[in-house]
């Protein structure tokens, strides 16, 4: 049995260089960097004393202390495209130990795995901390039949007897390996220098979760994923351990769904696009051409409270019209408009005000928001938003737009 006192560290490795998907541990699923997924499924696991982060990449190294992790920088001669993951595991360790920390079990978590249930890295957790196993990996059952190709190009089968067809029931099930966590005993993992040893035990994840992330179109399916998954009012992939994520919401209604609206979004800064958010996205022309909008007091009330908490808001619109300066105005607040990238503008006016982009809070709906959605921290989707929006949102609000839409993410913004 590991030591009791010692610690639990899981450790995720998180190079800068990728071929397959450039920049990967920071592209984003459901509006959050992988790596951000990966720490936070980790911190919510029972039993992980520490998360650590290890990586060559400042950007990687910023998101991962953002989200609550330790980082050690991780070597250049250890970031190479054939540098192994146990290398800098067991290199995470020396920085560790040297420190004085007593590691007793190791979780190696992969951030290319987007949907990792905590509980399942609790388990896993467990089956070291008794002494059961002394290593185990993440994997789903599966019945499939598993072919080769032969030197001459024909197909042999593998795990079943071609000239067989058994039933489903009548089969042994197999395990997929999912990549996304391991767990193993420390120092036996410093003798063997392998993820694989001893007693090796099998935690069974849901197949949802097996997504691993490799190139450009699994990078699709797991946005696709996330907001297909999505609750109206979540912080729809906020946490992979948040019990509404895409890996753990099942085909029964979410249980908790009536408390999803109430999710904090801690972004500092509140910016929105104009039509589709303040309004329905619908104009009323009359016959001298002049356009009307239709706005919701509600979301009035919220900006002014908004104001009186001392919390900057900008309204960022493509449509250069007099109504969106009308109603901002009214707001009081500032407004650029006609404006075609949108992304730029924010990163622009944001640098001139000194506000950092991972503190703001950006609220869409069309397709024409994407840029700017990419460039923070808080990507925000209305509820009747494009589906290109929704993938890319943190959070999918209940509210449609012109329906107090901006009044919820300011309620969930104001302190508590």
């Amino acid at each position: 049995m590991t030591d009791p006192t010692a610690l639990t560290v899981a450790i995720i490795p998180a190079r800068g260089g990728s071929k397959g998907v450039p920049g990967k541990n920071l592209r984003r699923v459901g509006g959050v960097p992988l790596v951000e997924r990966a720490v936070r499924a980790a911190s919510a696991a029972s039993g992980v004393d520490l998360v650590v982060v290890s990586t060559d990449d400042d950007a990687i190294a910023a998101v991962a202390e953002g989200a609550g992790a330790r980082v050690v920088a991780r070597p250049a001669e250890l970031s190479g495209d054939t540098a192994s993951s146990e290398s800098a595991l067991l290199h995470a360790l020396d920085v560790l130990e040297a420190e004085g920390a007593r590691v007793g079990t190791v979780v190696f978590v992969q951030a290319t795995s987007p949907f990792i249930p905590s509980e399942g890295i609790a388990e896993a957790v467990d089956q070291i901390v008794s002494g059961r196993f002394d290593s185990v990996f993440s994997a789903y059952e599966t019945y499939g039949f598993l072919w080769r190709r032969n030197a001459e190009g024909r197909a042999a089968a593998i795990n079943h007897d071609a000239a067989h067809r058994p039933r489903r029931q009548d089969r042994e099930p197999h395990y997929l390996e999912t990549g996304a966590f391991y767990a193993f005993d420390a120092v036996g993992f410093r003798r063997f220098q392998h993820r694989f040893f001893g007693q090796v035990g099998i935690v069974e994840v849901p197949e949802s979760s097996a997504v691993e992330i490799d190139d450009e179109q699994q990078l699709a399916l797991a946005e696709a994923l996330a907001a297909a998954s999505a609750v109206p009012g979540c912080a729809v992939a906020h946490s992979p351990a948040d019990p509404h994520s895409p890996a753990d919401v099942g085909p029964e209604p979410c249980e908790e769904s009536r408390i999803c609206g109430d999710v904090p979004i801690t972004a500092s800064v509140l910016v929105t696009d104009f039509d589709g958010v303040h309004t329905d996205d619908t104009a009323t022309v009359d016959s001298e051409g002049r356009e009307s909008v239709r706005v919701s007091r509600e979301d009035g009330m919220g900006v002014s409270r908004l104001r009186r908490a001392g919390i900057p808001m900008l309204i960022l619109s493509t449509e250069q019209n007099p109504v969106v300066a009308r109603r901002a105005e009214k707001l009081q607040v500032p407004v650029l408009h006609g404006i075609d990238d949108k992304a730029s503008a924010l990163a622009a006016w944001a640098a001139e005000h000194g506000i950092r982009l991972a503190d703001i809070a950006y609220v869409g709906n069309d397709v024409n928001d994407l840029g700017a959605l990419s460039i923070v921290g808080w990507p925000i989707a209305v509820a009747n938003a494009h589906p290109r929006v929704k993938a890319a949102a943190r959070v999918v609000l209940s509210r449609r737009g012109g329906e107090g839409a901006v009044r919820e993410v300011i309620e969930r913004m104001l302190p508590r």
